[in-house]
């Protein structure tokens, strides 16, 4: 009966001593997060004398840091290291008391001495590594994990620690030296090496580090095809496609591969209007033969690609009816189906609008609408485009009726509300102002935004261009001028529109024509002359309706065309700025972000 009580007292006793534990556990970090350190190292000494527990050492020995009772910790840790010398922890803290004192030599000897006695043990170096960390002494960290490599007679462990380390420091060498150790072994690590490098990076310096860290390792190493997969980043980072494709193709001869690989980084030349290294790219993909996957897409792209450069700069006729003849080889080839509907669209459009062959055009786009199996959308597309022809072919009334046949089938959809834009804008052309104000005040409210702006600025241009009979004949004027640039007669577009200052001097159109001529100069390739204009329209013209759009143009420009960073920066921000409701400015802080050298989605 005796043992009974006696057991039973001894449990009683465990779990009071546990809930006391716990009451107190609780209390000492409620100090310590209030910033009442005395208090907290009253509870934690105690706690730790009872359980001997790391963490409970780590935060009485920072409370009595906190309230400077650097004599107390001193003869705490001495009295420890004397009873555990091996313990690598207690000397860490005792150099950070040193530290804290302003001791420095003697912080840096403690610290030495802890690293000189680091044992070959990768989980024992980890922890010791993981303490300098936790009170920011990055270097040290640093210095353990690699001495820790020294102990282990190997580079691998601590791979992701260092990477850590590096990034947060901002130590790009050390960073591109990791990463390039490392590849080889977890090629799985690419895409995060090259969304770390995208943010650390900040200037072209960086960039060519990268580069030339990469170049001595191929030399080495040439075998290692991660390498070169890396160097192709880097160059496409920079716009080097050049280069990216020189090293593209030589890696597809050294593994023989299928074209993949090239053929993906085709379509991102051509995505970043690098039309003629994408020309280059396909051309390659051509010569592996007809037996080749991507010899047919590679053949589509080719000629899509010269059809982008062909109408994206001055183009030359007999060019254009040289691709023309390329999309005519296809569809003879393969038949007009809904398979080769593109390349009827583009054989079309040459015809239409750069060789004068409207007639034509309009006749093999009111056949296309009858090919069987085209898809409802597409279908409607189709005659959207037939829509623009009779205006091409001066039969107003006939476009007007497709459109609204298109308008009617797709109610409340974006294809119906393209083409009851369309109509609202032939109403313009045609002096109908009223009529076409009406149409676009109901198109205001159109889910796609593109549209919505679109209605937005026709109703604001019509509205804010008749206040006087001058100026609504200036407005007249400057719809012929619209229409001009419509049938692709840019020149005559340009005479048009400068007569109106001389014809209604002091019109109310100024933002319009600047904008209009802006346009117009974009097609023709003329940027300088572009970024005159639109430069005047937002330095002058803050208030006009195309003030944000004039920003995100100049600002794509700047990027795209110029390679500017900094001034493309500058009038992305000034748009995000300036204003906050346009609906370019989520488009334009993504991509300032990018230029900055944000992880975007992140």
């Amino acid at each position: 009966m005796k043992k009974l009580v006696l057991v039973l007292t001894f449990c009683l006793l465990q779990l009071f001593c546990a809930a006391q534990d716990q009451m107190d556990d609780a209390l000492a970090y409620q100090y310590y997060q209030q910033g009442q350190f005395q208090e907290a190292a009253v509870l934690f000494e105690k706690l730790y004398n009872r359980n001997n527990n790391e963490t409970y050492f780590e935060l009485y020995f920072s409370s009595l840091l906190k309230i400077k009772k650097f004599d107390d910790a001193e003869k705490m840790l001495k009295k420890l290291l004397k009873q555990n010398p091996k313990n690598l922890s207690f000397g860490i803290a005792l150099g950070r008391l040193f530290q804290e004192k302003g001791q420095t030599q003697e912080a840096n000897k403690q610290y030495a001495e802890t690293l000189s006695n680091l044992p070959p043990d990768e989980f024992k170096i980890r922890e010791i590594a993981t303490q300098f960390y936790n009170f920011q002494a990055y270097d040290l960290a640093i210095t353990a994990f690699l001495q820790g490599r020294k102990l282990l007679k190997s580079n691998k462990p601590f791979t992701f620690e260092l990477l850590s380390i590096y990034r947060y420091k901002k130590d790009k060498a050390m960073l591109i030296q990791e990463y390039l150790e490392a590849l080889p072994e977890m090629p799985q690590l690419l895409p995060q090496a090259e969304s770390v490098f995208s943010t650390v990076f900040e200037e072209n310096s960086d960039y060519q580090l990268l580069q030339t860290a990469l170049l001595k390792k191929i030399q080495k190493e040439p075998q290692i095809e991660i390498y070169t997969k890396l160097l192709i980043w880097q160059y496409l980072q920079q716009q080097e496609y050049e280069m990216a494709l020189r090293q593209l193709i030589a890696q597809d001869k050294r593994i023989k591969d299928d074209g993949g690989i090239i053929y993906q980084a085709a379509n991102t030349f051509l995505s970043n209007q690098a039309y003629p290294v994408a020309i280059k790219a396909y051309e390659y993909l051509l010569q592996k033969g007809k037996e080749s996957d991507y010899y047919l897409p590679a053949k589509v792209e080719l000629i899509n690609t010269r059809y982008e450069l062909l109408i994206a700069g001055k183009y030359e006729k007999t060019a254009i009816a040289e691709l023309a003849n390329a999309y005519q080889s296809i569809l003879n080839e393969y038949g007009k189906t809904p398979q080769t509907i593109f390349a009827l669209k583009k054989w079309i459009n040459l015809q239409a609008y750069y060789l004068n062959q409207p007639g034509i055009a309009e006749k093999a786009l009111e056949e296309a609408i009858k090919i069987s199996g085209i898809a409802p959308t597409d279908l409607g597309q189709l005659k959207i485009d037939l829509g623009d022809l009779y205006i091409l072919t001066q039969q107003p009334w006939e476009a007007i009726l497709i459109y609204e046949q298109v308008a009617k089938q797709f109610e409340n959809q974006a294809i119906g509300n393209e083409a009851r834009y369309r109509s609202a804008r032939l109403s313009f052309y045609q002096g109908n102002f009223d009529y076409a104000k009406s149409q676009a005040d109901i198109l205001k409210a159109s889910t796609s935004q593109l549209i919505a702006n679109d209605a937005l600025n026709l109703s604001l241009l019509i509205s804010d261009n008749l206040q006087s009979p001058t100026d609504s004949a200036a407005l007249k004027m400057y719809a012929d001028a619209e229409m001009l640039q419509f049938r692709n007669l840019s020149s005559q577009s340009i005479l048009k529109l400068d007569s109106i200052d001389i014809a209604f001097p002091n019109n109310s159109l100024v933002d319009d024509i600047l904008m209009a001529k802006s346009k117009i100069w974009i097609k023709s390739n003329d940027i300088p002359q572009a970024i005159i204009s639109l430069k005047i329209l937002t330095e002058k013209h803050g208030t006009s309706i195309w003030a944000d759009d004039a920003l995100f143009i100049l600002a794509g420009l700047y990027e795209n065309n110029l390679k500017d960073t900094e001034q493309a920066k500058a009038m992305y921000q000034k748009l995000i700025n300036d204003y906050p409701g346009s609906m370019y400015t989520t488009e334009a802080r993504k991509r300032f972000r990018k230029l900055r050298g944000d992880i975007i989605g992140t």
